[in-house]
């Protein structure tokens, strides 16, 4: 597992939607739409991340129309939705970029994180997020997800900016 001064490598935070981007509640109108409400800190923190050149990047198992349009809003360089397996995405996402796995960094909360938190440089969970996540990461935010968790990370990151 990575010490906590490798914050300091990041240069692309990867980040989950349910449970870290949003408090993981669904809402659903009489018409079936789903509804997810997001944090303004959250959609700040991709801006501040991206101003000091370190890109944000969605890894999610939904496949939904307003996590895309949350993503085109916040200018979030590249969404991955469907994805099962998310470890996948970190040689995809090293290859693309010209990164190391220790130049990445991801936020999750849930059993289905687990595979790509514990292959990143920097792995990070919400305050809320499960116990068996929470023991494998590097940093748990004192933050619950939906609230400001992916905030409080960014912030970390670039405090510890080299």
């Amino acid at each position: 597992m990575a010490q906590k001064s490798n914050v300091s490598k990041i240069k692309i935070l990867l980040t989950d939607v349910d449970g870290v981007l949003t408090d993981g509640g669904m809402y659903y109108s009489n018409k079936g739409d789903i509804m997810k409400k997001f944090h303004a800190r959250d959609g700040m923190a991709v801006t501040l991340l991206r101003k000091k050149g370190i890109d944000t990047i969605i890894v999610t198992k939904e496949k939904t129309e307003i996590v895309r349009q949350w993503s085109k809003k916040m200018k979030i360089r590249e969404l991955f939705d469907g994805i099962n397996d998310k470890e996948v995405v970190l040689d995809k996402v090293c290859k693309k970029y010209k990164l190391t796995p220790n130049q990445v960094a991801y936020i999750g909360d849930d059993v289905n994180d687990i595979g790509l938190l514990q292959i990143v440089g920097f792995s990070a969970s919400p305050k809320d997020g499960m116990p068996m996540v929470k023991r494998i990461c590097n940093y748990t935010c004192k933050t619950e997800g939906g609230k400001g968790a992916f905030r409080e990370l960014a912030e970390l990151i670039l405090k510890n900016r080299r």
